[in-house]
């Protein structure tokens, strides 16, 4: 016994500064061996007195609506976030600067509006990524996921998209799996290099019969092989006003630049006459 009363082996682990299992667990969540559950809680904010070497946390179906990234630094091992079934917003960035070793990450069914670069830019080592069922998500900056590389798993299913630029996906080099059913594409000449991408790639596409186009109303429901076919043949042939205006410059310039040396061109004629002419008379004389 310790001069306090305690167990020696209690005293011990007070003074190494950990807690023996079950002392330093959120309230109304479950704790096993760096793992925290707090599924299903009614939870409206980020738990509190989470045990720092936490490195699965899991707050699926709860009310919270602000992530705390000072909070969350402290959890500097955490590999795996389950924060899908939340109120999530849009205010998402820099929000992960502390847990760069996160390898999971699930913020489906939440409010988000927009990724950026500053959204995901510090999670060097994420491999799953899901963002699916956020019905207001309606952009996804060009170079949100550049440092992502690690990236295998995306899922952007169910969201109010209508374009993705092809380099946001494009320059991910171990993606593998890239969910984009039932959103709100928008099937236009700008989307046809992303369709033309998704035809010619080696990424799966799960769910694929339902990825199709929204608009134009022409293309509704149309799924993407068939797309990129009618959109090869109307933007590739298809001339536009601007088009038109080009060619008649082109023509312009032609037709100017041909005038211009046929005149030229009949100027050398004549003074070349009248020097031979000249010559032949100073011979005569």
């Amino acid at each position: 016994m310790s001069p306090s009363g305690r167990p020696w082996s209690l005293s011990l682990v007070f003074l190494l500064g950990m807690a023996p299992e079950g002392i330093s667990c959120p309230s109304r969540c479950s704790c096993q061996y760096l793992e925290v559950n707090c599924t299903g809680q009614q939870l409206k904010e980020f738990p509190v007195d989470i045990p720092l070497d936490t490195r699965q946390l899991i707050l699926a179906a709860n009310n919270i609506s602000y992530l705390p990234a000072v909070e969350l630094s402290f959890l500097a091992d955490l590999v795996y976030l389950d924060c899908r079934k939340n109120l999530l917003g849009d205010d998402l960035d820099f929000t992960f600067i502390g847990v760069a070793k996160l390898v999971y990450l699930d913020l489906s069914f939440n409010n988000l509006t927009q990724v950026t670069f500053s959204t995901f830019s510090h999670l060097l080592s994420l491999v799953v990524l899901k963002i699916s069922d956020n019905p207001n998500l309606v952009a996804i900056e060009k170079d949100a996921f550049a440092n992502n590389t690690w990236l295998r798993h995306l899922d952007v299913s169910r969201t109010g998209l209508t374009f993705l630029d092809t380099s946001t996906i494009r320059d991910l080099p171990n993606l593998r799996l890239l969910g984009l059913s039932d959103n709100l594409w928008h099937c236009n000449c700008s989307f046809l290099d992303f369709i033309t991408w998704m035809m010619e790639s080696d990424v799966h596409f799960p769910d694929a019969d339902n990825i199709t186009c929204y608009t134009p109303a022409g293309l509704r429901a149309l799924r993407m092989p068939a797309a990129e076919a009618q959109l090869h043949f109307s933007c590739l042939t298809q001339l536009y006003k601007q088009d038109y205006v080009f060619l008649c410059l082109v023509g312009f310039c032609i037709f100017l630049a041909g005038t211009m040396a046929a005149w030229l061109a009949g100027i050398c004629a004549v003074i070349y006459e009248a020097h031979a002419s000249k010559g032949e008379e100073e011979e005569e004389e």
